[in-house]
């Protein structure tokens, strides 16, 4: 059962509130930074079609011929290269492209996710990273991805559900862990976001948004 926060003052809740602005920022900017050095070639479908994929990340009944799928990933491998070197709009382009041609290629909707949501276009990255996940089921990133945008519209509650998911889908992803403290820090669980932070600190000893949040929460 989640623990209250104490009541304190309206000058700490304001620095707090500072504080954890900060944190989200920073988790959103080291995602969005370094999103595409995951290995975005195990991000290939599982199934044929995506599990309630939003309509705008993947028509129903979309004819996808097999030469279509391979022009789809020419556009993917050149859309990670330019986001890599961070031509992001040039990448979104060659990521709509492949989009356009496969709806269920995972690869491009999770690389045009992430640009969604470093230009802040959580409900676009949202549905993305959706469709990102429901071809890969048991993939962490897309559901890393989606709760970060849900921490950033103030969604606390599915982000703590995506990480509770996407930390039994890879416990030993660091950043997985120190965002499911940052959430559940904000539901005011502090045993949880300890146990969170821990869990990222073993993983990750340098990772200072990890050790602070462990400070701030008294682990």
């Amino acid at each position: 059962m989640a623990t209250p926060l104490p009541e304190r003052s309206p000058a700490w809740h304001q620095l707090w509130r500072q504080r954890w602005r900060s944190s989200v920022t920073l988790a959103l900017t080291a995602l969005a930074l370094t999103g595409c050095s995951f290995d975005l070639g195990s991000l290939m479908p599982e199934k044929e079609k995506p599990q309630d994929a939003p309509k705008a990340a993947a028509p129903a009944e979309t004819a996808v011929s097999p030469a279509s799928v391979t022009e789809a990933q020419t556009h993917t491998t050149r859309g990670q290269t330019l986001a890599k070197s961070g031509q992001t709009a040039e990448a979104l382009d060659e990521f709509n492209r492949a989009v356009a041609l496969d709806p269920y290629n995972a690869q491009a909707l999770y690389g045009r996710a992430l640009i969604y949501q470093a230009s802040n276009q959580q409900e676009f990255a949202i549905a993305d990273f959706s469709a990102a996940s429901g071809l890969n089921p048991q993939k962490a990133e897309p559901l890393l991805g989606r709760a970060t945008s849900y921490l950033a519209i103030g969604k606390v509650k599915e982000a703590a559900s995506d990480l509770d998911e996407a930390s039994e889908a890879d416990p030993h992803n660091a950043q997985v862990w120190t965002t499911r403290g940052l959430a559940y820090e904000r539901l005011g669980d502090k045993a949880k976001a300890a146990a969170s932070y821990t869990k990222a600190v073993a993983l990750r000893p340098r990772d200072d948004a990890a050790r602070s949040g462990l400070a701030r929460v008294g682990g």
